[in-house]
């Protein structure tokens, strides 16, 4: 009777063979689209546009019936294929304001396009705080910050109401409360709903504003939406109040303490398998960055779709550990949950709570330990919870287990963050983001990169006072200092400016022929400036000492027709002070030392040959300078035979070297060479500065600008102006290598920097 039985069930199913597969016509005009499983009844069908516009709808998935369901406000019939709407990119708008307090706005219009502008001015009496044009961007967003016009007679600022939100609430002094919402159910609010007026004169919460569902956030714009720092807060956004307080903010990265980061990527079903791989992606990146600064840190990494699975956990050793981490990210597998494809995030999050529970209890509660972890939660989701209900409860309830209050709000962030062309739900994103005075944790982003860009702004380096070497500020908003903080000018009496590295606290790298015929008994009078120099962050300190290395003789091959020669280019530069580390002012890694090795994440027992072979094994480097005007110039550094056409131009050079007859009397193995094709070229001023490489996130001296061919500042007042060299000259630029000076670095900083066997 079984093979009857089993016939039976066949045929049953007969009709429904021919529709396992769900009609093709769905292109998308001025578009393109991405299958999650082709075809196939459970594929998920993502649209995507250019710049500037949009798909509608966003997606559709194939049903069990070989039908697609279109996205809709209510649970109407399945649509046939045959009345199935065209999908079609429409053109961004940016929402209007719904009214401006104390002053008028143009142009008037229901909705703005890409590029159109809005113009506020205030009513005589009140001061315009804010943008005072703002500009529509391809994303649906405006640009610039809420314009508001405010007179300061309230305890709080006047809130100000964003372009397409409505507020309840006109008084704005102690415990005074507004709340917000947006002015057409077609936008999605983010931010706080409501915000009460606290006694420091601050509003609690963040910022509402109302979006378009199918806008997104650039990179650059999540400076200010995390806030830079309170003092650029205060000025945007209250000018009369004084703020004191530190309320703590993002993701703090020091030496004391420990950071557990916790990683939940959403492997659902509604999550496309192209966008899991870039939540993963972008984990990695995090992971990377997040152990490049050698502070304590254990990372969790959880998956989820209909249940969590837990592939690291802080309470695992191996979670402190960087490539430990990594190889359990590396095995993480997409269809890990296929059979299980629901959203759960309630269940993820409560999964992290149970960890935290389970460490606590393993610590203590009361134990210094368990209560100065500091704790950062990164969602990476297209934020559809629908299953395990409302994942705020879990959220409630980590804030409860970590004490979180006003004054402990540093211990906890959550950032809740899609990423890549998913139709995201904006409305969860932003309930699961932590609200903060001034900041926002719930983002849509268009790829890992710009997943990276944003980690960037989330961690504050500015808490770092240690002198760990090679750390800079990697952000698209950060200055020129930030991004190279161990760059530093001086100027020997009254020559050209020259420039060098910090290597320590207290020590400066810098080339010898900066004090060619400088009086050294005038040190007294010489200055470096540290930090920017244009700005507060600069400082200027004396020079304590000065060593030059003995063997550098500008003049010693006259003899031989070579009026200059640059062998022994390097010198010393002790500072009266030590230098307080800051984002600003950090040494940079030198090579052979403990710190570079850590750095570089090698063993104990690596040696300088080690670092020489790992940084300069390529026939072409990249590196990089930095210009007087603090830019960072690029440019390539030749080995092996490279290094043999690059040094051949200067015998070319019979206007410099006319009796020349073997470059290397010129060019000895002590110089690194540059300046080849495509190669930027130092101007005279910028001698003695460091030449470096990034590696892991962290930065690498590894030789310093000496001399050159070609000055492309020559002539020109203006350092922003680098000529191109005329026709006939050919440019090369050569740099002291420090592998080549080892010995001479030892001896004069043995106890300032731990050096590796050579």
């Amino acid at each position: 009777m079984a093979p009857l039985l089993a016939l039976l069930a066949l045929l049953q199913l007969g009709p429904g063979l021919a529709a396992l597969s769900c009609p093709q016509n769905v292109n998308i005009v001025g578009g393109n689209f991405t299958l999650s499983r082709g075809w196939a009844p459970g594929s998920v069908l993502i649209y995507s546009c250019p710049l500037g516009r949009y798909p509608s709808p966003a997606w559709r998935e194939c049903q069990s019936n070989g039908q697609w369901q279109t996205p809709r406000a209510s649970s109407l019939p399945t649509l046939r294929s045959s009345r199935l709407a065209k999908a079609v990119c429409k053109p961004v708008r940016c929402p209007a304001p719904t009214s401006f307090e104390n002053g008028i706005y143009i142009p008037r219009l229901g909705s703005y396009p890409v590029g159109g502008n809005l113009s506020f001015e205030c009513e005589h009496g009140f001061t315009l705080r804010g943008s005072p044009v703002r500009y529509c961007r391809p994303n649906g967003v405006w640009d610039g910050e809420t314009a508001v016009c405010d007179n300061g007679a309230s305890h709080c600022p006047n809130p100000g109401i964003s372009v397409g939100t409505m507020r309840t609430g006109s008084s704005f002094d102690l415990g005074d409360k507004v709340s917000y919402r947006c002015s057409s159910t077609n936008l999605v609010l983010t931010g706080s709903v409501e915000r009460e007026c606290l006694s420091n004169g601050v509003w609690s919460g963040s910022e509402p504003i109302c979006r378009q569902p199918y806008s997104y956030d650039f990179p650059e714009d999540v400076a200010s939406a995390l806030g830079t720092s309170f003092t650029h807060l205060l000025g945007a956004t209250n000018p009369i109040q004084k703020r004191t307080e530190n309320l703590g903010r993002k993701i703090q990265i020091q030496r004391s303490g420990h950071l557990n980061l916790y990683l939940l990527l959403d492997a659902s079903q509604s999550v496309s398998e192209k966008d899991f791989n870039i939540f993963k992606e972008s984990a990695f990146l995090m992971v990377d960055r997040i152990f490049s600064f050698e502070i304590k840190v254990s990372v969790a990494i959880i998956t989820f779709a209909s249940r969590p699975k837990i592939i690291m956990s802080v309470l695992n050793e191996r979670s402190q550990n960087v490539m430990e981490v990594m190889d359990s990210l590396d095995s993480v597998c997409y269809k890990d949950h296929e059979n299980a494809t629901g959203t759960n995030t309630y269940e993820a999050l409560n999964s992290v709570y149970l960890m935290m529970n389970n460490q606590m209890d393993r610590l203590g509660m009361e134990t210094s330990a368990w209560q100065e972890i500091r704790h950062a939660i990164i969602l990476l989701t297209d934020g559809k919870s629908n299953m395990g209900g409302s994942p705020k409860p879990a959220v409630d309830n980590i804030r409860e287990i970590l004490g979180i209050s006003r004054n402990r709000n540093d211990y906890l962030d959550i950032y809740a963050i899609g990423v890549g062309k998913l139709d995201v739900d904006w409305k969860e994103l932003n309930e699961l983001g932590s609200k903060k005075d001034g900041e926002r944790h719930a983002f849509i982003l268009q790829d890992a990169k710009a997943v990276q860009q944003v980690f960037e702004h989330i961690l504050d380096v500015s808490k770092l006072t240690d002198t760990i070497c090679g750390v800079g500020n990697m952000s698209v908003n950060a200055s020129d200092q930030e991004r190279t903080p161990w760059q530093v000018t001086f100027k020997p009496k009254s020559k050209e400016t020259c420039q060098g590295s910090l290597i320590s606290d207290q020590w400066v790298l810098t080339a010898a022929h900066c004090f060619h015929d400088a009086q050294m008994e005038d040190r007294h009078l010489w200055r470096v400036i540290v930090g920017d120099p244009t700005s507060h962050h600069g400082k200027e300190f004396h020079v304590e000492e000065v060593l030059v290395a003995p063997g550098f003789n500008v003049h010693a091959k006259q003899s031989q027709g070579i009026s200059e020669f640059y062998a022994d280019d390097i010198a010393l530069l002790k500072l009266s002070q030590r230098v307080k580390m800051s984002s600003h002012a950090r040494p940079i890694c030198l090579p052979c030392t403990v710190g570079a090795n850590m750095a570089l994440r090698r063993s104990p027992g690596s040696t300088c040959k080690d670092h020489e072979t790992e940084l300069l094994s390529q026939q072409k480097v990249p590196a990089h300078f930095v210009a007087l005007n603090g830019n960072r110039m690029n440019i390539n550094l030749r080995t092996g035979p490279e290094r043999t056409s690059c040094i051949e131009a200067v015998s070319q050079n019979k206007g410099s070297f006319p009796g020349l007859t073997n470059v290397s009397e010129v060019v000895t193995d002590q110089f690194l060479c540059s300046g080849m094709e495509g190669d930027d070229s130092p101007c005279k001023g910028e001698s003695g500065g460091a030449v470096f490489l990034e590696r892991r996130y962290r930065f690498f001296q590894v030789g310093l600008v000496s001399w050159g061919l070609f000055d492309p500042c020559h002539g020109s007042s203006n350092k922003n102006l680098r000529r191109k060299p005329p026709h006939g000259v050919v440019p090369r630029d050569f740099h002291i290598s420090l592998f080549r000076l080892q010995p001479w670095l030892r001896q004069h900083l043995d106890g300032v920097l731990d050096f590796l066997p050579l």
